[in-house]
This record gives structure tokens, sequence and C-alpha cells, in this order.
């Protein structure tokens, strides 16, 4: 912008067009100028020195809030109003410019939401296990305890990407082979079944060993119950 002054604070050119200083001054006014030389100086003074610390403020600086451009604008124009004041003169446009960047400068500021990042999303957990469930004696029902097990299961392993999880399903020694590894491979199924309804999907795989393999040794015969279980492995 470049002005060209026609007299004593009578008329600039503004764009090409010549604007009366006294009407645009006008606009700029504020009730700072009701006020004596004396006390619009120290009012002057002390939105200058607010706009200065503002200006030095790590926090502003950083901040995403027009806060650092209004308190540059009215340290800039509370600077140019003390400049007048010195020599005698109440200088309308510079007392109107510094008092609106200072109101501006004061007013609370609202981050912009385009530059607020999300808060960071934990990522899921991946705890590989080996995970336990047991069942009744001949039963390969889910019991209300084996389900909390197994949604701790569910979320324990979802964090776990690409891997295979693998369900090996156990019975104790009562029963004949042939049924106890018939009775496991239905274990090992219902617990997949389980794990993939309740949002599970990694691959699964299920392998069954019968009575083979007690996490208790014991007679043939004898029922135990650590012995009628499905352990749950990410490989």
């Amino acid at each position: 912008m470049t002005g060209n002054w026609k007299g004593p604070l009578t008329a600039f050119a503004l764009a090409g067009c010549l604007v009366p200083v006294a009407a645009w001054a006008q606009d700029q006014q504020s009730d700072l100028m009701s006020l004596g030389k004396g006390e619009l100086r120290n009012e002057i003074r002390t939105r200058y020195d607010a706009a200065l610390a503002q200006t030095g403020d790590a926090n502003v600086v950083a901040a995403d809030t027009p806060a650092f451009m209004w308190a540059s604008q009215a340290k800039a124009q509370c600077g140019i109003a003390l400049g007048f004041l010195k020599s005698g003169t109440k200088d309308p446009v510079s007392i109107g410019k510094c008092d609106d960047a200072y109101r501006r400068m004061t007013q609370p500021q609202m981050v912009s939401q385009e530059t607020v990042a999300p808060p960071p999303v934990a990522a899921a957990p991946c705890l590989p296990g080996p995970y336990i469930v047991f069942f009744d004696w001949d039963s390969s029902l889910i019991s209300p305890d084996a389900a909390t097990i197994l949604d701790s299961t569910v979320a324990s392993t979802a964090g776990c990407g690409g891997a295979a999880i693998r369900i090996d399903g156990y019975t104790d020694r009562s029963g004949s082979d042939r049924y106890n590894m018939g009775l496991s491979t239905r274990r090992a199924d219902a617990v997949r079944d389980y794990l993939v309804s309740h949002g599970t999907t990694a691959s699964l795989s299920t392998q069954a060993f019968g009575e083979s393999n007690p996490r208790v040794p014991t007679a043939d015969g004898v029922r135990e119950l650590q012995n009628r279980r499905v352990e749950i492995t990410v490989e």
C-alpha cells in the first residue's frame, strides 16, 4: 500500500483513490481518543508491553492460533501510536489499529480443527499365550469360565497380525482311546468356532491329541480336570 499525503492529515491515496483521513480514522477510533494525553500514553504503553510479552512467548509462537499475528500487529501499531504521542500528537489511525489488534490478541483463540491431530490409537496387543480352557467330563461345551478366558484370548491376540493360531484338544484318561480322540476333536472345534464368532480373524488350525500328553499324569480310567482341556498358541 502506498499513500500520498495531501496536507497535514487531510487525505491519502489508497489503490489509486483519495480517501479522506478523517473519515477513515473515524472508523479506527476507539474510546481511547477521549482520554487525555498522559492517560492515553499509559493505556497505549500497557497494550504495547502486553503485545511485546506475547510475541516473545514460545507457547504463543508455537500455537496454531491467530494470537501471535495479532500480538505482532498490536506491538507495531501501539509502538507507532506511542511515537506520535511523544511528539504531542494523538494519531487516530495508529491508536485505533493498536486498540483493535490488542482486543483481538486478548480474545480467546480457537485452534484450527484442520491441524489438530487425533489422539494416537493404542496398538492392539499381541500376547501369544498359550491360553488354556478346561471342560466338564465327557463334554465339549464352552463353560462360562472358559468363555471368559476365550474372550481374553480374542483381545490379547488381536494385534498378532497374520500369525497363525494353533488349537490343540485333549481329554483325560477315562474312556477309550478312540472315543477320546473324537472328544478332543470336538473340543478343539468348539474353541475354534467360538474364537471366529467373537472376532478372531487369524488363521486357525486344530489338532486332536486325545488322552496323550496329559498335564497331570494319571492311571488309565482316571478323571482329571486339568487334562480335559484345549490349549491355544500363537505360532
